[in-house]
């Protein structure tokens, strides 16, 4: 019977075995190649990170030369040095040092114009003349 199946599938039983549920044949060096592979693959990640390692070392070193070409300082130099002014302005204080206050945040001793104020400006002379007299 296997015999005449094998005729008429033209050979093919191996894969036929597989796909009616039989059991697959096992490569005995498959263990082996899969490590292989993996080996492969970990050593070209390696290289890749390698590779952009360089090339960012190369672009910093770039910044870096036109930093220094215009005097322009990196952002975590500018706020140490923010940071330090801080420290020192604060040195002989013993409370915590102040926060700056945005201007326009009500530290102003000046004194902000009425909704009157603004209407008055618009009204024609004698309306405002009789609005003041009250």
């Amino acid at each position: 019977m296997d015999f005449v199946m094998k005729q008429a599938l033209g050979g093919a039983t191996k894969d036929m075995g597989k796909m009616l549920g039989g059991e697959e044949e096992k490569d005995p060096d498959a263990e082996k190649k899969e490590e292989e592979r993996q080996e492969a693959l970990r050593q070209q990640e390696e290289e890749r990170k390698a590779k952009y390692a360089r090339m960012e070392a190369e672009r910093e070193s770039m910044r870096q030369g036109i930093r220094d070409k215009y005097g322009i300082k990196k952002k975590e130099e500018r706020e140490a040095e923010a940071q330090a002014a801080m420290e020192q302005a604060s040195e002989g204080s013993l409370t915590r040092p102040k926060k700056a206050v945005p201007p326009g945040c009500g530290d102003e001793e000046e004194e902000d114009e009425t909704i009157m104020d603004t209407v008055m400006k618009y009204l024609p002379g004698p309306l405002a003349d009789i609005f003041n007299k009250k």
